[in-house]
């Protein structure tokens, strides 16, 4: 009896050539979901920040300055980029645009955190009219800087009233609710698009098997 040893090579390789692109597929694929589920959190997170930066700024809103707070005289005093110290361990009274942002998220201690420079990029998407960037896009340090100066100038223009700023704030949330609203819609179609590619990989395990 002779055996073909060709034949019975490629049969035993066919499997394994195959299953490893699935497998790097597959854990592709997850990866994704995984970041995906990231970003989903992340969007809740700054959608809810800038609601309640909304709220702030209805208590109290200040231009030319981060916050204000009055001081043991009963003073109201203006706090600006160059002394935020001061306003450690009191209560602002009053806050601009971007320092209502910090101070929903916890104050000062929270003003560098992903959470604040997504709810203020939020916020530039929405102030300059709708951005075209892709869901997720985390700009650079230097881009970041200057949007939260774009903001600012904004905040401090004469006309500007703080209705004007909550209006912002709610179209910033608006801004991540049809974030939001796209990645579901995405991750439906990437759902579809998975079942398709499993029926695949089904036809061609009963292929390989002989039937």
């Amino acid at each position: 009896m002779s055996i073909d040893a060709s034949t019975s090579l490629s049969s035993d390789a066919a499997p394994t050539v195959l299953g490893f692109p699935r497998r790097l597929a597959e854990r592709s694929r997850l990866l994704r979901r995984e970041r995906a589920n990231e970003l989903l959190v992340e969007l809740h997170s700054a959608r809810a920040l800038v609601t309640d930066a909304a709220r702030v700024v209805a208590a109290g809103w200040v231009q030319r300055a981060w916050f204000a707070y009055r001081d043991e005289q009963g003073r109201e005093r203006f706090v600006g980029a160059h002394d935020l110290h001061r306003i450690t361990g009191r209560q602002p009274t009053a806050a601009c645009l971007v320092g209502a942002v910090v101070h929903a998220a916890g104050g000062l201690p929270a003003a560098r955190t992903e959470r604040v420079h997504r709810a203020l990029n939020l916020t530039w998407q929405a102030w300059s009219g709708g951005s075209a960037e892709p869901i997720g896009f985390w700009p650079s340090p230097v881009t970041r800087l200057a949007r939260v100066r774009d903001l600012t100038a904004w905040n401090d223009q004469p006309q500007r009233r703080a209705e004007d700023v909550t209006a912002l704030l709610d179209a910033a949330s608006q801004v991540a609710a049809r974030q939001l609203a796209g990645m579901s819609h995405r991750r439906q179609g990437s759902r579809c698009s998975t079942d398709v590619v499993d029926e695949v990989d089904r036809d061609d395990q009963l292929q390989l098997a002989g039937l």
